[in-house]
């Protein structure tokens, strides 16, 4: 089981998720992100922005996924 937070995955907070694979993190993140959204919490919106913003570019996105996954996949275990 590996941790990120959600600003390590793009977001604003400190908020953790335990995942064993990126696939199961992402979507742990995503769900938040959408609470965050319904919410109206500024700093997640201003993170959706800058995200929605990356989504323009399908490369730019690709790339920052693959860093996002490298940086989970480098993370120790803490089971």
């Amino acid at each position: 089981m590996k941790k990120m937070t959600c600003k390590q995955l793009g977001g604003a907070c400190d908020e953790v998720f335990s995942a064993n694979t990126f696939e199961e993190i992402a979507e742990m993140s995503l769900n938040h992100g959408m609470k965050m959204f319904q919410k109206g919490d500024p700093a997640h919106l201003k993170a959706m922005d800058t995200m929605q913003q990356l989504m323009q570019s399908s490369d730019a996105m690709k790339a920052w996924m693959a860093g996002k996954r490298r940086e989970f996949d480098a993370l120790p275990d803490n089971d």
